[in-house]
């Protein structure tokens, strides 16, 4: 379940992975899956080439892009989601998620 986002936020983030652009936008999230995971980033791109390139900057393998056939995109959790926000220069993001703390 995803809370804590602006729907202004989540269209933004639709619109700029639709004309394939890197979007990233972080949110409360809660999966039984992840019990120690509160919030999780999505870095999302239609261009998979473009995602796949910026992920590999990253370490990230490209068997891990979820493949949405509108949104295809990265989630971030932990430690790796909290190294790439700074690397980004997503500080909005990381104060408003308090993921300095963590």
């Amino acid at each position: 379940m995803a809370f804590g986002v602006k729907r202004e936020e989540l269209r933004n983030w639709k619109s700029k992975v639709k004309n394939g652009e890197i979007a990233i936008l972080t949110h409360y999230w809660l999966d039984e899956r992840f019990p120690d995971c509160d919030t999780v980033t999505k870095v999302g791109c239609n261009n998979m080439k473009k995602l796949k390139e910026w992920g590999e900057g990253y370490g990230l393998a490209p068997e891990w892009i979820h493949k949405d056939p509108q949104y295809p995109h990265f989630d971030l959790f932990g430690d790796r989601q909290v190294r790439i926000l700074r690397k980004e220069q997503c500080w909005e993001q990381i104060d408003r998620f308090r993921l300095d703390k963590k």
